[in-house]
């Protein structure tokens, strides 16, 4: 019988008019990868701060080995070596160091340590290096990795102090395919080999079933279910107890007749080389999806069309007519509205309320003679709020303290309030629940219903099927194909993702010309 490395009983957990765990129950066995799946809002980010002595105000019991323990801080949580890697991984990382002195962080700055063996640092983040099949100079600034990449340094630093309790919150939301399953080989080696206990929180059901041994529902601050993952247990089930009963599938796009062109790209490269020659169209009314691997080019399309990333040559046009976005202001005020991919580093503003985040992207609209008007931002706050169904106890809360989910949608919900034309979405679903996810992907048909116009970039061919009317592909900062997605398959778009070269032919057909 496995044992018991970790209790947790009767939690309780109370934000200023919330109540974000109601005597909760949790239970986490020796060298197993526990799932902790549930809504946004549902609690599982708030309990795995307790179990990471960053709620120090929890009531309930808990116990280590079997021996109580008190889980007020994260040193404390870190010496009974329980770590956790949160899923926005700019909060946990000094930008200005390197990769390495990042991965020895906790080394770095432990009392009475007068100086530092660069030689050996180096040599042990190596190391670290090459366990988890990184790809980047450990020297190198941890400011211009990747997402993918900072979130692996997260990862190698909980190795590194020893961790016999390893706690990620949405560690693959940032990853590639590749990289995905690379995480999954190195977290089914560390239960098996150092016999660590995982608790992994994830939105994507099918990497539930696919790598954990069980699972524990949270819905609205409460147990709703727990119980270990077998080959019977299915994603449907699953989102039964998120959502405390069945959920209507969201339905493929219907595409109707679009309309003339809202944006045109010709010949687009960026100055520092992660886009080359890039032309592609948007019609008015119409969905067009960007797919493409991590690094592929998608987040910094978007960013150059709206003004973030400088272009080296290109034109862009909108209704027909050239523009050039120097500047986020320009893009704004050109009708585009950004919804980037790191939303809390570049999509919103912590400290501020909801209301005021709602209505910051269109303030002119809120005032009068320069001076804003609280009570046109609290109409535009609560219809936004009611349109997006964004769960918050009041207008006023600030926005650091709304679950991951629901800062997306007010980051979406922003842009809604300005009326823009051309929708920019760069992994708009990232750190979402199901349900959450199935509203994002109708709002945007009802956005293109509208007549605006709808790029959407995301690394889940799924998604990009269900409501795209065109695909672009791209690979190393280019276009590899340009699809209709009516005639296409994930099959096809993650050949050309991973630089497969045109003709793809489907596996019955290369099979007759194998045999042939």
């Amino acid at each position: 019988m496995d044992t018991i490395t970790l209790e947790a009983k009767d939690i309780c957990v109370d934000f200023p008019g919330v109540k974000a765990l109601a005597h909760v129950d949790f239970q986490l066995l020796s060298g197993e990868i526990h799932a902790l799946v549930g809504a946004n809002g549902a609690g599982k980010s708030t309990l795995m701060k307790v179990l990471a002595g960053a709620n120090p105000g929890y009531r309930g019991d808990i116990r280590l080995d079997g021996e109580a323990v008190e889980l007020r801080s994260p040193g404390t949580a870190k010496r009974l070596g329980i770590q956790i890697v949160y899923q926005e991984v700019d909060q946990a990382l000094a930008p200005a160091l390197s990769a390495a002195e990042n991965m020895l962080l906790d080394e770095l700055g432990k009392p009475g340590r007068l100086w530092v063996d660069w030689r050996a640092l180096y040599r042990q983040a190596e190391q670290l290096k090459c366990q988890l099949r990184m790809d980047f100079d450990v020297r190198m600034p941890v400011s211009r990795l990747t997402l993918a990449q900072k979130q692996m340094v997260l990862i190698a630093r909980a190795l590194h102090s020893r961790c016999r309790i390893l706690l990620l919150d949405e560690p693959t939301a940032p990853l590639s395919t590749v990289e995905t399953e690379t995480l999954f080989a190195l977290c089914r080696d560390l239960v098996k080999e150092r016999r660590i206990s995982i608790v992994f929180i994830s939105h994507r059901l099918p990497e539930v079933l696919g790598l954990c041994d069980r699972y524990t529902v949270l819905l609205g601050g409460k147990l709703a279910a727990s119980g270990p993952i077998t080959p019977q247990t299915t994603a449907g089930e699953l989102v039964a107890h998120m959502l405390g009963g069945e959920m209507e599938t969201a339905r493929s796009r219907l595409s109707g007749a679009p309309g003339g062109e809202l944006l045109s790209v010709h010949g687009l490269s960026s100055r520092d080389g992660s886009l080359r020659d890039i032309s592609l169209t948007v019609r008015h009314g119409e969905i067009i999806g960007l797919a493409g691997l991590v690094g592929a080019g998608k987040s910094e399309l978007c960013k150059a069309l709206f003004g973030i990333l400088p272009r080296a040559s290109g034109e862009i046009l909108l209704d027909g007519r050239p523009v050039n976005p120097r500047c986020p202001a320009d893009g704004a005020a050109l009708g585009m509205g950004l919804v980037p991919e790191e939303r809390r580093k570049e999509g919103l503003f912590p400290g501020e309320s909801v209301s005021f985040h709602l209505g910051i992207a269109s303030l002119k609209q809120w005032s009068r003679l320069s001076f804003l008007s609280s009570r046109r931002l609290e109409q535009n706050a609560r219809t936004q709020i009611e349109r997006l169904e964004i769960k918050t106890p009041s207008t006023r809360q600030r926005m650091e303290l709304l679950s991951g989910g629901n800062q997306q949608k007010a980051v979406v919900g922003k842009w809604l309030a300005a009326g823009c034309r051309l929708y920019l979405l760069d992994e708009p679903t990232k750190g979402v629940d199901v349900g959450a996810k199935a509203e994002m992907l109708r709002l945007m048909t009802q956005l293109a219903q509208a007549g605006c116009g709808v790029l959407y970039a995301s690394a889940d061919p799924s998604e990009l099927l269900q409501v795209t009317d065109r695909i672009y592909v791209l690979y190393g900062g280019s276009i590899a194909a340009e699809l209709v997605t009516a005639r296409t398959s994930e099959e096809e778009i993650t050949y050309y993702a991973v630089g497969g070269k045109a003709p793809f032919l489907p596996p019955e057909q290369r099979e007759r010309g194998t045999q042939s």
